[in-house]
């Protein structure tokens, strides 16, 4: 069995923890809870007949980035950039956050996570802001921790991009 290492990344309060119980437990919770340092969540999925566990690592969120330490993102094979999709700076924060993960962990595979689909009459995204990053082929998914929507495609997605075409 393969296990991978997949980092949950974004800045403070865009769903990175209800999005991993969304996919580990298939639960969701309105009760905010702050994530101190790093929870590890695993699941396993199945990629081409194979079964992969996921190691997901949901780090604590920081408009400062600061707390991306290479210790966190060490050894792991992608990642999650999460943002809330009623809060167009943490897209901002998003893209900032990606810089400082590359050049931690090198070309590994990601998936950028648009969170609170639910709320799209609350959406405050940048339309054009995501058909540049989907034509500079980042692979964008509209999600809700709160109805699960695109939720386990988005990790199958990223499970099959760590294991290989």
């Amino acid at each position: 069995m393969l296990k991978k290492k997949v980092v949950v990344l974004g800045s403070f309060a865009v769903g990175k923890t209800s999005l991993v119980r969304r996919f580990v437990e298939s639960i969701f919770s309105a009760d905010y809870l702050t994530t101190v340092g790093v929870r590890i969540e695993k699941k396993v999925i199945r990629v081409k007949n194979r079964e992969v566990t996921l190691m997901l690592w949901d780090l604590a969120g920081d408009d400062e980035f600061e707390p991306l330490r290479k210790s966190h993102l060490s050894g792991a094979s992608g990642f999650f950039l999460v943002a809330d999709g009623t809060r167009r700076a943490t897209l901002t924060g998003a893209v900032a956050i990606k810089k400082v993960a590359d050049k931690l962990l090198g070309p590994v595979p990601f998936v950028l996570v648009l969170n609170k689909v639910d709320l799209a009459d609350r959406w405050e995204t940048d339309a054009q802001k995501e058909k540049e990053l989907a034509a500079s082929g980042w692979t964008i998914f509209h999600t809700s921790a709160k109805t699960g929507e695109n939720v386990e495609q988005a990790f199958q997605t990223l499970g099959q991009a760590m294991v290989g075409s």
